[in-house]
């Protein structure tokens, strides 16, 4: 194992370890699981919301969330971290819904990135397992790789997938699913 490898461990097992005393309503483990997690969760709820101060009020609610909901973590089920960036995907999504905010461009028209280094998603995502589910995500076929990517990663739903996609709802369904067959596959799972 890498060193950075054995740090990734570490600092998985210990927000684990902060996650479950959060459960178990420990006022200082939750502040500390805050200063451990806001600046992702943050940058999740600020792409899906598109403004700072949107992001902020959702990740207002992400927190509260946690605060009543730590208690039902299981950690053999998924990290702490996928947990916890589940909730804010979920949140930010369902305040863009009530907010009736539909993108309108085309993922397609969106400039390149001017740096050839890691982009967002890859800076985020830091630890031995994400670069692992990177490149199983570039493995992917290009449909399901951009299905996947957009949903997830930019909160839009399947059906807004499909009428951007020009294809059936159950099409795109169908990449998504398979896609995400082919990643569990390739992460070992």
């Amino acid at each position: 194992m890498t060193i950075t490898h054995l740090n990734a461990d570490a600092a998985r097992a210990h927000l684990s370890e902060v996650l479950l005393r959060t459960g178990q309503e420990d006022r200082d483990a939750f502040r500390e699981l805050y200063s451990l997690t806001s600046a992702k969760l943050f940058g999740i709820t600020h792409r899906i919301c598109g403004n700072a101060q949107a992001a902020e009020d959702v990740l207002h609610e992400v927190y509260l969330t946690i605060w009543k909901r730590a208690g039902a973590w299981e950690p053999g089920r998924a990290s702490p971290i996928t947990w916890l960036a589940t909730i804010a995907r979920n949140r930010a999504i369902d305040w863009q819904r009530a907010q009736g905010v539909r993108r309108t461009s085309p993922l397609d028209d969106a400039p390149d990135i001017a740096d050839p280094g890691e982009g967002a998603e890859a800076g985020m995502l830091a630890s031995e397992s994400s670069r692992e589910l990177i490149e199983c995500l570039d493995g992917l076929e290009p449909q399901q790789r951009d299905a996947i990517r957009t949903a997830f990663f930019d909160g839009i739903t399947y059906a807004e997938l499909a009428i951007k996609r020009a294809v059936p709802l159950g099409t795109m369904k169908s990449w998504v699913r398979r896609g995400l067959a082919r990643l569990k596959d390739c992460l070992g799972g």
